[in-house]
């Protein structure tokens, strides 16, 4: 479910005392909160009157979430001047005694999240559902170019080969999940589509960023035009390869095959761009080469498909409802046998 928090008297009185301190305003008032992802709390305030949003972890941080919290403070210093959509950073703090974790504070975006609200001129012109998709594919394939050695994102590459890494890290994730009402065994086309995988990987090319969960959730658009207006939840970043941003954007678009239901409020008037559109989109706009497409999708529908079984895997420790974990169940499935299709020569998602 949405993190739907916001900060108490004691971090309102905190925050305030910190903007002052690094002069970055002086009057926080009307904290409320917005509805967020799962993993983090966004909360909406006034600095000195201006609309400004603040991210954090959760009221429970994960041992990594400050971590996280400095990764999307790393993207947002990189993409700052650049033509890629991003909320502007205003400041992070790493001072664990302002609020107890990493925070950040950046520009409120004038746009609507697509996955639970869409903005009255796309109700009334189709036109405009289907150009704000080329826009967002286009927007895809200039985030992949932005130069990101020496910038602050750098840090976080690691060595070696980002491809070859993708199977063994994500089945180490599967088996993390055994205990005694699941076993990894239990989800066994996984294996297969995991052996096609490494079999068939293609040749690394040039690092890129990466925002590493494309789909329709995870961008705000602009009111009035059909343009991206940011991508936004960027705690999956990375320094990678683009074009699996690419895959994962086809996978998760909501036309024909929609195994996760992303951008389910746009998506139920129709007109959206088909996937082939897309692809031409993110060509036009000097995107990656696509020869190896369907690698990318099919390791796409891996990859998504192994980090939502974790919650049937919850479920079936008693941490999870029925009703997520049997419907995550199924979409994981349906995620692994639609890629192995792509093994076969049968893409459905292009």
């Amino acid at each position: 479910m949405p993190v739907d928090v916001t900060l108490t008297d004691a971090e309102i009185d905190a925050l305030q005392t910190w903007v002052r301190t690094t002069r970055i305003g002086s009057t926080v008032t009307d904290v409320e909160p917005l509805t967020g992802g799962s993993q983090n709390i966004v909360v909406r305030l006034l600095l000195d009157g201006r609309p400004v949003v603040l991210r954090r972890p959760p009221e429970h941080p994960r041992p990594t979430s400050d971590n996280t919290m400095r990764r999307e403070i790393a993207v947002l210093k990189t993409l700052k001047g650049t033509d890629v959509p991003h909320p502007e950073l205003i400041a992070g703090c790493e001072d664990l005694d302002v609020l107890g974790v990493v925070f950040y504070l950046m520009q409120a975006v004038d746009g609507f999240n697509p996955g639970t609200d869409t903005a009255e001129p796309y109700v009334r012109d189709a036109g405009m559902r289907h150009q704000v998709g080329l826009s967002y594919a286009a927007s895809l394939a200039r985030l992949g170019r932005v130069p990101w050695e020496g910038s602050p994102l750098a840090a976080i590459k690691r060595p070696g080969s980002f491809l070859a890494r993708q199977v063994p890290q994500f089945m180490k994730l599967l088996e993390s999940y055994r205990h005694d009402n699941y076993a990894p065994e239990s989800f066994p086309s996984v294996h297969t589509l995991a052996d096609w995988l490494d079999s068939h990987r293609p040749p690394d090319d040039e690092p890129g960023i990466m925002h590493g969960d494309c789909h329709l959730n995870n961008v705000l658009l602009r009111r009035e035009v059909p343009e991206l207006a940011a991508f936004i939840d960027w705690e999956m970043c990375t320094v990678g390869d683009p074009l699996l941003d690419l895959g994962w954007m086809l996978v998760c678009w909501p036309d024909g095959p929609n195994p996760i239901d992303a951008g389910s409020a746009l998506a139920a008037l129709g007109g959206l761009a088909t996937r082939a559109e897309l692809i031409e989109a993110y060509r036009a706009a000097d995107g990656r080469r696509t020869e190896h497409l369907d690698w990318y999708v099919a390791m796409a529908c891996f990859k998504l498909g192994i980090v939502i079984e974790g919650t049937w895997s919850r479920y079936r420790a008693g941490q999870a409802s029925a009703e997520a974990g049997e419907r995550l169940h199924a979409s994981a499935e349906n995620l692994v046998a639609l890629g192995t299709r792509v093994t076969k020569g049968d893409n459905p998602f292009v």
